[in-house]
């Protein structure tokens, strides 16, 4: 699409940036310019600036410079030419066009759209009417109102096979209009068209620019064999390029106050219904299908960091692991995935309803970066217990950083990988048992002394690293175990990781601290992020070792307690066990046989103090 000479500077001509900014930023007159608060960074000052001469704004807080078409494209996520016809709509301009390879083809794409709006309007006088009834009574259900109603665009498609076409065909369509719309059916023995959707719930599918193109619908009985069903894929409509309330979720992301890095992806229509009723109105959904490459790019261009919500069984870890997978090639500074795992069969509708908002928003405040989902999934695809078998596990690992594009994600990728194998296949030397200096003949293993029974105490033993690393996971993933067992976290050895168990104390000690916030952001923020991301391969184990995702807070506390005694015995054994080695050096060594074996004799009764 070419853009007129002078078009771009018409409009700016015609729209000064004060009052197109001044719609969502309070601005106040200083001299020759307007200033207020950063839409960009929170601050108490203002250092964001307008100049209407000039064209421009300015933030000094984040660095921000644009003109008009610049501030559409930063706070509503539109493309450039997005922005050029929605200014060009609000300065009184025709937008520019392209000249139609086939007139006729753009006239029934028009048409598409105006059916596809008048479908909706029947739709939603439908629900309202006696025939929509049971369809009002299930969303109440759901706990939705009459105001939801409209605010989503819900509407009911009655269980009659010519309702729809009927009522369209009054207004002037024609068989074919419904048809290119996906509203209708048109049977292949050329029998009479009928309603695609019948004896549903519908929800209204608009495209990026806001354009109804679509439909999906619920079924109300059970006897349907499809309980969810979307229209067709139509010349307007591509359910791998399309992402439910997409439109308004990208508006919702660009205000400031949300707090979004990205959008929030949930699995259905009513997930991200729950969402928005929650405040939280950046969510999507795709349309039955795994999330596309197209559907990434729309979402990144709404922010760099978007959520994906799935359920914490099976069929989620699988989806988030494909959509990782599928995201790997694109990825880049400042564009990446994130996920959050919520209880095994519950949905964000089934959080809101049952405990409240709070607790929806709560479940997606501390996602996981995309490398956990790749490390998880490799590392749980089967044992490690064989040279052979973790040659192959780092295979794959190198195999899935090759497929990443950028270089420096490449890069970072690679090292966090091979930071995190270096933990996990950490050993220490084991000893022959023999002497070197004289072959054949039995050597005791070395007197322990300070060093070795101070290393006896670290985690990083063979024996005890693996429980020391889920304790100290445990209580980052949840706080209320490390506010509850600071004590005992204080007196556990930790070793290498002694001073991030510190950081955490100090985060429990700090009076304005409360459990609920989390600890991995404070902790992060004080420098432990390689340290986190180096434990979060023992998050999984951590949760499983608590009683899973379904635990109760209290089930989970009792479990870490249990753990943290179990592993304090471990430690205590290993200590034991040091100073026992040197007690039979001693005997060894003093040339008596007789105390020799009195000393291994004292040590089976257990009587060795």
């Amino acid at each position: 699409m070419a853009i007129p000479d002078g078009f771009i500077d018409e409009i700016k001509a015609r729209i000064r940036p004060s009052e197109l900014i001044g719609r969502t930023v309070a601005l106040k007159r200083q001299g020759r310019e307007f200033a207020g608060l950063s839409p960009f960074k929170k601050e108490r000052t203002p250092s964001f600036f307008v100049n209407d001469d000039k064209g421009f704004y300015h933030c000094f807080a984040s660095q921000e410079h644009g003109d008009i078409f610049t501030w559409l494209q930063k706070t509503q996520g539109l493309s450039f030419m997005e922005a050029v016809e929605a200014l060009a709509q609000e300065a009184g301009l025709d937008a520019p066009k392209s000249e139609p390879a086939d007139p006729e083809r753009e006239a029934r794409r028009q048409r598409t759209l105006d059916w596809n709006e008048a479908a909706q309007d029947w739709f939603a006088r439908q629900l309202a009417s006696p025939a929509g009834s049971t369809a009002r009574a299930y969303l109440e259900s759901r706990g939705l109102k009459a105001a939801d109603f409209a605010r989503f665009e819900l509407g009911f498609a009655p269980d009659s096979r010519r309702g729809l076409t009927q009522a369209l065909m009054q207004k002037g369509a024609s068989v074919r209009d419904l048809a290119d719309a996906g509203l209708v059916i048109e049977p292949d023995d050329g029998g009479e068209a009928y309603d695609r959707f019948r004896g549903r719930i519908t929800f209204a599918i608009r495209d990026p620019r806001g354009r109804m193109v679509a439909f999906g619908a619920r079924a109300l009985s059970k006897e349907q064999r499809a309980k969810y069903l979307n229209s067709p894929e139509t010349a307007l409509f591509h359910k791998g390029s399309t992402l439910y309330r997409y439109p308004e979720a990208r508006a919702a992301a660009s205000d400031p106050k949300s707090g979004a890095s990205g959008l929030i992806v949930a699995e259905g229509y009513m997930d991200v219904i729950a969402f928005a009723r929650a405040g939280m109105g950046h969510a999507v959904a795709p349309l039955g299908t795994a999330l596309t490459e197209n559907q990434m790019a729309l979402l990144w261009r709404a922010g760099g960091e978007p959520v994906i919500c799935l359920d914490g069984d099976g069929a989620g870890q699988r989806a988030a692991a494909l959509a990782a997978e599928r995201a790997l090639p694109l990825i880049a500074p400042g564009k990446t995935l994130r996920f959050v795992f919520l209880p095994a069969g519950a949905d964000p509708d089934d959080l809101l309803r049952d405990k409240g908002a709070r607790a929806l928003r709560e479940a997606v405040a501390q996602p996981r970066p995309l490398i956990d989902v790749l490390w998880e999934r490799e590392l749980n695809a089967g044992p490690l217990d064989d040279p052979d078998r973790r040659a192959a596990f780092r295979k794959r690992l190198r195999e899935l950083t090759a497929r990443i594009a950028d270089p420096d994600m490449r890069a970072e990728y690679r090292a966090e990988f091979d930071a995190r194998l270096n933990t996990l296949f950490a050993r220490t030397p084991r000893s022959t048992g023999r002497d070197d200096r004289r072959p054949g003949r039995f050597a005791p293993p070395a007197a322990p002394g300070k060093d070795v029974v101070n290393s006896a105490r670290k985690p990083e033993s063979e024996r005890a690293a693996p429980m020391a690393r889920q304790l100290l996971a445990g209580a980052i993933e949840y706080p209320a175990i490390a506010a509850a067992e600071a004590e005992t976290l204080a007196e556990l050895p930790f070793g290498p990781l002694d001073s991030l168990r510190d950081a955490v104390l100090d985060a429990c000690l700090d009076p304005a601290f409360e459990p609920d916030e989390g600890l991995a952001t404070r902790l992060a923020a004080r420098g432990f992020s390689g340290a986190l991301a180096r434990l979060s391969a023992d998050r999984a184990a951590a949760r499983a070792g608590l009683g899973g995702e379904d635990a109760g807070a209290d089930d989970r506390l009792e479990a870490w307690r249990r753990l943290s005694a179990s592993y304090m015995e471990q430690v205590a054994f290993v200590i034991r066990k040091a100073e026992d080695r040197a007690r039979i050096e001693d005997a060894f060594n003093s040339g008596d046989p007789d105390a020799f074996k009195s000393c291994l004799a004292a040590l089976r009764r257990g009587k060795t103090r």
